[in-house]
């Protein structure tokens, strides 16, 4: 039985509270029940090679040859996922937490929050709306379901203030640092020179976690995106805590399919959360727009020149060119996905659909900037802090190490 297939058998009987017999297959289901131990790439079976081209095709130097045999370096690897597609065997999976996930929502013995990324909009079909979605969630036993968009609000706003204060000198420039681990890894191994034109952002994922789990004492966090690299994120030294497992929208998708969820019988559970900004966050050049914006309410003299890349080829070059002085703007944005995070490798959706889904929803926000949005305002207020400025300048929850 192959990963998928013990998967898919698992994931229906802990759904449904049926035993589950390991038999065989001990190992494969022990990875399905405990991802956590394990690192984010699984070998379905064991490696038999001669010519590797995942080890070939990983950006980060993750995998090497050792015994003949392909061999993860865990603490490299980013989550990027150019081994698996690039293995010739299709003998390589990414980890997979949808069991994990249902574990949790079963667990009485903690409220369980669902963190859904800004490129959720969508993705489970047209009767999936927000509210119906929240209908689904508290059914399968979730105490509720939060835009992590509201927390990319706040960030807008704090990337807005740093680049008022960053580009003051004629040189000065600023590298967006809250979204794409991916773009963050790559700063970090190869553009070295240049990583201290990042400000010190953790992601939206990240700041939605810390701040969920203040305000709720003792609950659980699980984040819902298109992206494999943020179940690489949540391990990073100094991160971890915030979240206690990462769904995909494609194994969210594998929940809904097993349980037949209709969503067009859900009642709507209407809670909006986040302003325009932060639901831009989820297409290319979307973070540039909401700073952008964001910087011109504060002080109307600073201009934003962005440029942005999406891809990886098209980041190192962007890069590059920054690193060699060959570029005239001053606000940098790279996505490793094609897109955007609406291109991310686990969504549901095509990249345009994606998109459409993406803008129709930023046009449908009540409010507009990080500053009008009173749903950010009063979870900034019940941390103690009076205004959002004050939080961003002077909370260490926004805060990690460049």
């Amino acid at each position: 039985m192959t990963f998928e297939e013990l998967y898919k058998h698992v994931l229906k009987s802990r759904l449904k509270g049926k035993p589950i017999k390991a038999g065989k297959a001990r190992k494969k289901l022990d990875c399905l029940l405990h991802p956590e131990k394990y690192p984010l790439i699984w070998k379905d079976e064991p490696c038999d090679c001669s010519d590797p081209q995942c080890v070939a095709a990983c950006m980060f130097q993750a995998l090497e040859v050792k015994d003949g045999k392909a061999v993860l370096n865990p603490e490299l690897c980013t989550g990027c996922a150019a081994c698996i597609e690039a293995c010739g065997n299709k003998n390589l999976t990414f980890s997979k937490d949808a069991i994990r996930a249902v574990d949790l929502l079963k667990d009485q013995a903690a409220s369980v929050y669902i963190l859904m990324a800004p490129a959720y909009i969508g993705q489970f079909g047209e009767d999936a709306t927000p509210g119906r979605l929240r209908s689904a969630l508290k059914a399968l036993g979730a105490a509720g379901m939060i835009e992590v968009a509201a927390f990319a609000d706040i960030l807008t706003l704090k990337e807005a203030l740093e680049f008022c204060t960053n580009t003051e000198t004629e040189d000065g420039f600023q590298l967006t640092s809250c979204c794409c681990p991916i773009w963050i890894s790559m700063i970090r191994k190869d553009f070295q020179k240049i990583a201290g034109h990042l400000p010190a952002s953790v992601s939206p994922m990240i700041a939605c976690g810390r701040i969920v789990k203040e305000l709720h004492e003792g609950c659980k966090t699980i984040f819902v995106g298109p992206c494999m690299a943020k179940k690489a994120e949540i391990r990073e030294p100094g991160l971890e805590g915030a979240i206690d497992c990462v769904l995909t929208f494609e194994e969210l998708e594998d929940i809904w399919e097993a349980l037949e969820i209709d969503f067009s019988a859900m009642p709507e559970d209407e809670n909006e959360h986040s302003a325009a900004a932060g639901r831009m966050y989820a297409r290319t050049s979307g973070v540039s727009r909401a700073v952008s914006e964001c910087v011109q309410s504060i002080d109307k003299d600073k201009q934003l020149r962005p440029v942005c890349a999406c891809g990886v080829p098209d980041c190192k070059s962007m890069l590059q060119d920054v690193l060699e002085g060959n570029t005239k703007g001053n606000f940098f944005e790279g996505m490793a996905c094609e897109g955007g995070c609406v291109g991310g490798p686990k969504r549901n959706q095509d990249i345009s659909r994606g998109t459409e889904y993406v803008d129709r929803y930023v046009e449908e926000a009540a409010y507009r900037t990080p500053g009008e949005n009173p749903y950010a305002i009063d979870l900034i207020q019940r941390l103690g802090y009076e205004t959002v400025e004050d939080f961003v300048k002077n909370s260490k929850i926004l805060t990690r190490e460049v």
